[in-house]
């Protein structure tokens, strides 16, 4: 039996003992009602957050949830059931009610708990929970120098969408009938700042933020403000294209999507549904022979860090894509047994997805990219993920010699993302590490870039 639960930090956070007792009596009730096998999972959370807008508070929240959720097993018929309330009564109830609905499921060959052997041994510290003792007053207090700092920056800032603080943190604890119990705290704080600016006729907004587990790790308010407003201000008098081919450059943190398109089509929902454009790509090139990309589970203090997944299931580090050739997919345990293959411990997503960097910064993209886009806001949904077909409304600066030339807009850009995932030229090293997704901007060789 494994029981190994991170100790929790903070005073808004019940002891894991707590949490822990409560798993157990929802599998112990699942149990009695005549389940083969079945898993909980029960969280708490507790944060703040408020918004200001041109100096004045627009709102304040406290935030306090909790839930429990079980599923269960009979053979191979599944129920799930949640709830909010911890009272006895209301436990054994959702029990009760996730039983009765496995009883009339249709059985299903794949379903189950994810195989014993594979539940984690050893479940470290990975330093992911830095509580902030913040008050409302002093939150205010920071989210209205952040947004002044942005109104003040030019004198085409002419209003503002509010600067926003939240602080955060959670103890979440998983256990199933295969005698695995675990749980780890963790926090989340962040900053955000969004503003418009106008000039004659015209009018442009952007953002910025910064996160992290510690607050002391995220940018100075001033510089999230002055950053959104330099943001703003320069796409100000934005011109359209004509329709062109040409080499585009996607900001880092815009390029992440790339990787997150990537990661849904190696997803095991994707693949055995057959609705994915790399079905049937393992061990075959899917990128430049220089891109590597591996996941890294267990970094401290990282943001998409875990110990185990969502099933309870080790993580480990493991590559993706290695010399450019697709190595693994992305699955969790029903999606693997649809593939005959085996959970790799992405029940819930990845963690900490790395994208080595080239030896390129920003500025030797541009001069890598010589004549051509660099795209720093994305619109729509336009990617298909059956067949690879890309196309996305798009904004950005114009760049010709190395050196960006004026902003444009209303333009869309187009491709096909196996052909584009090839024609990367460059990787930056300036990696965007604001998320699960960690990766430096992205240099493709060509794209149609769409417009007048």
């Amino acid at each position: 039996m494994t029981s190994q639960v991170v100790e929790a930090r903070g005073a808004d956070l019940p002891p894991p003992a707590e949490l822990e007792t409560l798993v157990q009596q929802v599998l112990d009730e699942a149990k009695r009602l005549g389940a083969s096998a079945s898993e909980a999972g029960v969280s708490l959370e507790a944060g703040l957050s408020v918004t200001v807008r041109l100096g004045e508070v627009e709102t304040l929240e406290y935030h306090r949830d909790r839930g429990v959720g079980v599923t269960v097993y009979f053979g191979q018929r599944k129920g799930s059931a949640s709830t909010s309330d911890f009272t006895p009564h209301a436990v054994r109830e959702t029990v009760r009610a996730a039983c009765d609905i496995a009883r009339y499921t249709s059985e299903d060959s794949c379903a189950g708990l994810a195989d014993a052997e594979l539940m984690a041994r050893d479940i470290p510290d990975l330093d992911l929970c830095h509580p902030w003792d913040i008050d409302a007053t002093r939150a205010i207090e920071i989210a209205q120098r952040c947004e002044a700092a942005a109104r003040t920056a030019d004198a085409r800032i002419s209003n503002s969408e509010g600067a926003t603080l939240s602080s955060h943190q959670g103890l979440r604890v998983y256990g199933n009938s295969h005698g695995f119990t675990g749980g780890y705290p963790s926090s989340r704080h962040s900053l955000s700042c969004s503003v418009i600016a106008g000039q004659d006729e015209h009018m442009q907004r952007d953002y910025w933020y910064t996160v992290a587990r510690r607050h002391e790790e995220m940018d100075a308010a001033e510089q999230v403000g002055r950053i959104a407003a330099e943001r703003t201000v320069r796409r100000l008098n934005g011109r359209k294209l004509g329709t062109r081919q040409v080499p585009v450059l996607f900001a880092a943190e815009i390029a992440t999507g790339l990787f997150r398109s990537f990661i849904g089509a190696i997803r095991g929902g994707s693949l055995y549904r057959k609705s994915s454009f790399l079905l049937d790509h393992l061990g075959k090139q899917v990128f430049p022979d220089f891109v590597h990309i591996h996941e890294q589970p267990h970094l401290r203090g990282a943001l998409g860090s875990a110990p185990f997944d969502s099933e309870g299931v080790a993580t480990r580090d493991r590559d993706l894509v290695t010399d450019g050739v697709l190595q693994g997919y992305v699955l969790d345990s029903y999606s693997a047994r649809k593939l005959g293959m085996q959970t790799t411990g992405n029940a819930g997503g990845v963690h900490n997805l790395s994208v080595d960097a080239g030896s390129l910064d920003f500025d030797g993209l541009l001069r890598e990219l010589g004549t051509g886009l660099l795209v720093t806001e994305l619109m729509g949904q336009g990617v298909n993920m059956v067949t690879g077909d890309y196309s996305r409304g798009a904004s950005g600066f114009w760049v010709e010699n190395g050196a960006i030339q004026y902003p444009v807009e209303e333009i869309t850009v187009a491709g096909n993302l196996k052909d584009m995932f090839m024609a990367i030229a460059a990787i930056g090293n300036d990696i965007e590490r604001r998320g699960n997704i960690r990766n430096g901007s992205v240099l493709i060789e060509r794209m149609t870039v769409a417009g007048e």
